[in-house]
């Protein structure tokens, strides 16, 4: 099987953003103030209480009911909004002129 890659993410890679309310670190990417890729990891998953908290709602079925953290959403926010974390289309939100 071949990988494909996507040449969105050479233009601009996913970068680290940390929780400012747990401290878990995940991968992320803003193609516009809209939309936002995350990437979690098992470190990360492990130290987010929402994460926790929605597995063990699920229990010990095959599918989960996390859905997102809304103090990642904040953090990954903020560092868009400091300019920590770059906006691919940034027409639209905070500091933009359209």
């Amino acid at each position: 099987m071949t990988v494909r890659v996507d040449p969105r993410l050479e233009d601009l890679p996913m970068r680290p953003v940390s929780c400012r309310s747990c401290g878990a670190a995940v991968m992320a990417r803003k193609s516009s103030w809209q939309q936002t890729s995350v990437q979690w990891n098992t470190a990360a998953s492990g130290l987010c209480p929402q994460r926790r908290d929605a597995e063990a709602l699920a229990g010990h079925s095959d599918r989960g009911l996390f859905l997102g953290c809304d103090a990642m959403a904040a953090s990954v926010a903020a560092a868009a909004t400091e300019g920590v974390l770059p906006v691919a289309d940034a027409t639209f939100g905070p500091g933009a002129s359209g």
